[in-house]
């Protein structure tokens, strides 16, 4: 039996090296590309300036992603969108389309569950299962772009925050990327695309050695080693001192910064000896900015979000230190889309029901 080869998992370069190894000219890779990238097909018979013959060879082994829209809830809040979608393997993930008023935001997944830990995390309560394929990263942006379209919408930006640390399935997400910014793919600039990460320093470094990077955002929510040891596992592998050490050292282009992302947990981190030693951390650190998050609550019912008068104090401590800061809206709260609380929960009972786009 023929094995599968998934076309819409490749970005340029590898469709034409497979265009080639089909006996096709190379050229009918870049035709192929952008079919699948550009103008969103997902049937070879649709690709109309390959002759008979090559469709009929390709449609012999090409295969395209499977990702089913089981469920979509629109939050009450804001118009948020959180959907659960299932895998070709039956592993189901979840992404959100978060919508602030001026932009729709795709907060898409990169694996199903994650495994580093952290412990205010709902999707690190999963485990890791296993990395999504490029097609699979892909096909989230497809999908929310077709449900945004019912009303003539589409994304404009993306952030890659959902289920699952990036930085753990780099090489994916790098292919992903490529398709991403490229005008004859989804065409996205590097501007609007955010790629999160708990702190994997050494996949950091990585993600800036492509040529035009996207923004990064890094998740650092403990202003110690010590406290940061507590509650994220990853600091026992990747020390805070290094990773502020490998941020101060990134090449930050202009007009784009480091965000810093600070979860503010009450009676953890949220007090303002944590303020003061967080502004000394990351002194010299040019060109950042800092959101605070306030605590959503998940499965992990121990952590409860900080009083807003403590989050204000924060607030203003960095504030008075010159540190830009925002205390960052949580949206999609309502229906547990918001930062730390996607975990793909599904049960087969009455789980079609909201397939539906609401």
């Amino acid at each position: 039996m023929t094995e599968k080869f998934y076309i819409d998992s490749h970005c340029l370069e590898g469709l034409k090296d497979f265009a080639v190894s089909m006996g096709f000219e190379k050229f009918r890779g870049d035709q192929i590309y952008k079919w699948i990238h550009n103008r969103g097909s997902e049937n070879v018979a649709e690709m109309t300036d390959l002759s008979a013959v090559i469709r009929q060879k390709l449609g012999e082994v090409a295969a395209f992603t499977v990702m089913e829209l089981v469920k979509a809830q629109r939050s009450e809040l804001d118009g948020s969108v959180k959907v659960l979608f299932r895998l070709e393997d039956g592993e189901h993930i979840e992404s959100v389309i978060l919508n602030d008023g001026k932009r729709y935001t795709a907060c898409i997944s990169s694996q199903v569950g994650c495994r580093m830990g952290c412990t205010f995390c709902s999707t690190a309560s999963m485990g890791l299962k296993r990395n999504l394929t490029v097609g699979e990263i892909l096909k989230q942006v497809k999908r929310l772009n077709e449900i945004l379209s019912e009303q003539d919408e589409k994304l404009t930006n993306l952030v890659f925050m959902g289920m699952g640390e990036p930085l753990d399935n780099i090489e994916n997400v790098l292919e992903a990327l490529k398709v991403l910014l490229d005008d004859n793919g989804y065409g996205f600039s590097h501007r609007k695309i955010t790629v999160s990460t708990c702190g994997v320093t050494d996949s950091i470094k990585r993600l800036f050695s492509i040529d035009t990077p996207v923004n990064l955002a890094v998740s650092i929510n403990a202003s110690t080693q010590e406290k940061r040891k507590g509650i994220m596992p990853i600091s026992n592998k990747f020390p805070l001192a290094e990773l502020v050490k490998t941020l101060k050292e990134l090449p930050i282009q202009k007009r784009k910064s480091v965000t810093i992302e600070y979860v503010l947990l009450k009676g953890v981190n949220d007090t303002i000896e944590d303020a003061q030693n967080l502004a000394k951390l990351l002194k010299g650190l040019d060109r950042l900015k800092v959101n605070l998050i306030l605590y959503n609550a998940g499965a992990e019912k121990e952590f409860k979000a900080p009083d807003q008068k403590d989050a204000l104090k924060f607030q203003q401590y960095l504030i008075n230190n010159r540190i830009g800061v925002f205390i960052r809206k949580s949206l999609g709260s309502d229906i547990d889309g918001a930062c730390g609380q996607l975990r793909a929960n599904y049960s087969k009972k009455g789980g079609k029901d909201g397939g539906k786009t609401p």
